[in-house]
């Protein structure tokens, strides 16, 4: 051999092997979908000695976001000027410990937004996580990576953080369960906090069997017989900022609840309007605030409280860190109150008494026995890399469906129904402070039929689509029908084709088409729209009539003759094709 020829051959050896390097990263990116920032296996302690039943959790795989503390790991924080400047963490978060003894094994750590600050889960240092229900959008934040896992089927349920909608809002984007819990009704040890009067560890699944079981270990809840909920509550003017159809939604909710049990349970209002009356101290935010974002709060905003805590507190805990490492998150996190340190301190001592009067006013609301029924999010998770979700306007009203279970401490899971123009669609119930057990129940109970009945809704629409399409397509052929009759041969070709469009597989429309385009002379047309109708109809012999009258006028003699035979096979005694026949014998050598 050569040496041009051995240099070939190494040459294609060498782009085979690049090839096949990148379908083995492609398939570790696909496999992962970017969710993880560090992989590793804690195990679960070993089963108990029979009689004694097995680990609750057992066969059960978890994820954690990455402000979860692991041992001999580096807490990322989302951010790598974090991870430079600290240490290994010397022991696991409880919460973590909790949910391996309970059986389940934790395989890794996921990526969370940058100093978990975000909502839309893009993180630029390592990168953002593939959402599975939809690779073009966000994935939500904080805790993305944890949401992706789950929704990609790598881990059965992810732990992640909660402060002003992180699990939420991914679970919502993701189209999977998202469990925020009661606030401090898990420990908080060995976390990351990113506002403490506002965060919840919280959980993602799939499967609502899954969600129960470990919300159970990790809130320590007993289980008990499940109690069917007395009240459900639907809050129409939060459903009003859906930029998506919320009749749909609703009517799902609406129609399981009364299969399930009975209308006497439904009722709706106006949610907004009943904070308002309820949480007086939020018209005191607006004492002697002049300066900056601030003068534009609102008297009755829970979200502007809730940003007030969530800024103050983030602030408090990492302002010095911030300082001195100069990461590049400073000029976006901490744009700070403009005020006096007695008027700051005034502000957050009235957000705090709003968040006990929020809390007072859900409990009063729902009691032990109601749940309240809103959006978790305002429409499909936003594209990748836009501008829509940074603006104002989207932040406001994704924070608006978010703020009532932070600011109030009670808990919420977000449940997915169904798809939008191919995007996920969910809703979120609420039950009140520590109902945890009566929301996992409630929600394990309707959730098979909250599918069934999006399947019927969805189902149903696209018939109704159908239909609707099929009658038009009637109408429109009727109405050509009668302008042909009126030999107004053009009006005729474009009431067909408006019925083409509608119903493409109607042969009758394309041969009704090729008659006015034969009287129009236009031939090609004419033919065409023929050949179409026997490729639907084999049998028509209209069809094959037109086609041959047009092959006639076109010079196709021999093309016709066959066209006028074949209608004479299906139709014998048919005079005009028998006298086709004869007439182009003549023209044919």
């Amino acid at each position: 051999m050569s040496a041009s020829s051995n240099l070939w051959v190494l040459l294609g050896l060498g782009i085979a092997g690049i090839l096949i390097a990148t379908r083995r990263l492609k398939r570790a990116v696909k496999e992962d979908l970017g969710a993880f920032v560090e992989r590793f296996e804690l195990l679960p302690p070993p089963q108990p000695a029979p009689p004694k039943a097995r680990h609750p959790l057992s066969g059960l795989t978890f994820a954690v976001a990455d402000l979860f503390d692991i041992q001999g790991y580096v807490t990322g924080f989302g951010n790598p000027d974090w991870a430079r400047t600290h240490e290994r963490a010397i022991q696991t978060s409880p919460v973590v410990t909790t949910l391996i003894d309970g059986g389940a094994t934790c395989v890794g750590k996921t990526v969370i937004d940058d100093m978990a600050f975000s909502l839309s889960g893009e993180n630029k240092y390592f990168g953002t996580p593939t959402n599975p229900k939809a690779s073009d959008r966000v994935p939500g934040g904080c805790s993305s990576g944890s949401a992706v896992a789950v929704a990609g089927g790598i881990v059965d349920f992810a732990l992640g953080m909660d402060t002003t909608g992180g699990v939420r809002i991914p679970g919502a984007f993701c189209g999977i369960l998202g469990f925020r819990p009661s606030y401090d009704s898990a420990l908080n040890n060995g976390v990351l906090q990113v506002s403490p009067s506002l965060d919840a560890p919280g959980l993602f699944a799939k499967d609502p069997s899954v969600l129960r079981r470990a919300a159970h270990v990790l809130l320590k809840l007993p289980f008990a017989d499940i109690r069917p909920p007395r009240r459900i509550i639907i809050a129409d003017d939060y459903f009003q900022l859906m930029k998506v159809s919320s009749r749909k939604i609703t009517q799902v909710v609406t129609k399981t609840v009364e299969v399930l049990f009975g209308k006497q349970v439904l009722s709706h209002a106006n949610v907004g309007e009943y904070f308002v009356s309820k949480v007086s101290s939020l018209k005191k935010l607006q004492v002697g605030i002049v300066n900056g974002d601030l003068k534009n709060l609102s008297s009755t905003s829970l979200v502007s409280a809730m940003r007030l805590l969530r800024k103050y507190e983030f602030g408090r805990n990492y302002e010095n860190w911030i300082r001195s490492a100069k990461p590049t998150i400073t000029s976006c996190i901490l744009d700070g109150l403009s005020t006096s340190d007695g008027e700051k301190s005034f502000l957050i001592d009235c957000c705090q008494t709003a968040r006990y009067e929020a809390q007072l006013a859900v409990d009063s609301l729902l009691k032990d026995d109601g749940i309240l029924v809103l959006p978790t999010v305002s429409g499909p998770p936003p594209k990748l890399n836009s501008k829509e979700i940074l603006s104002e306007d989207y932040q406001t009203c994704l924070l608006n469906l978010s703020a009532i279970s932070s600011i109030s401490g009670c808990c919420q899971i977000t449940v997915p129904l169904e798809f939008h123009e191919k995007y996920p669609v969910s809703v979120s119930f609420i039950a009140r402070h520590g109902g945890d057990r009566f929301l996992l129940d409630t929600v394990q109970a309707i959730y098979s039929n909250l599918q069934e009945q999006a399947d019927i809704l969805v189902k149903s629409s696209v018939q109704s689509i159908s239909t609707s399409k099929e009658e038009s397509a009637e109408i429109a052929k009727e109405k050509g029908n009668i302008a042909y009759k009126e030999k107004q041969w053009q009006k005729a070709v474009n009431l067909y084709t408006e019925a083409i469009k509608l119903n493409g597989q109607n042969a009758t429309y394309y041969s009704n088409r090729a008659a006015a385009y034969l009287e129009l002379g236009s031939y090609l047309q004419a033919e065409a729209d023929c050949s179409t109708v026997i490729n639907l109809d084999a049998k028509n012999v209209k069809a094959f009539l037109r086609r041959g009258t047009a092959r006639e006028m076109l010079g196709y003699y021999k093309e016709s003759i066959e066209d006028f035979r074949y209608a004479l096979v299906l139709q014998p005694t048919n005079k005009t094709a028998s006298s086709a026949v004869n007439r182009l014998k003549k023209c044919v050598p």
